[in-house]
């Protein structure tokens, strides 16, 4: 997802984000050992997406 768009979501719906693209990268990670992954590039696509909501909860959490 776009920064933009991330940056849009409360905080609960960035929890739900980041806990579902978690489960995703684990999924790939499995697909990826067992040699069945289509798209490699994926996993670091989900990585960089869970990067950007970390980064949104500490430039939150700094305002206050």
């Amino acid at each position: 997802m776009k920064f933009k768009e991330l940056k849009a979501m409360k905080e609960d719906e960035l929890k739900v984000k980041e806990s579902d693209l978690r489960k995703e990268i684990f999924n790939l990670v499995v697909q990826k050992s067992l040699g069945a992954l289509e798209n490699p590039k994926r996993i670091k696509a989900v990585r960089k997406s869970i990067a950007r909501i970390k980064t949104i909860f500490n430039e939150r959490k700094q305002e206050i």
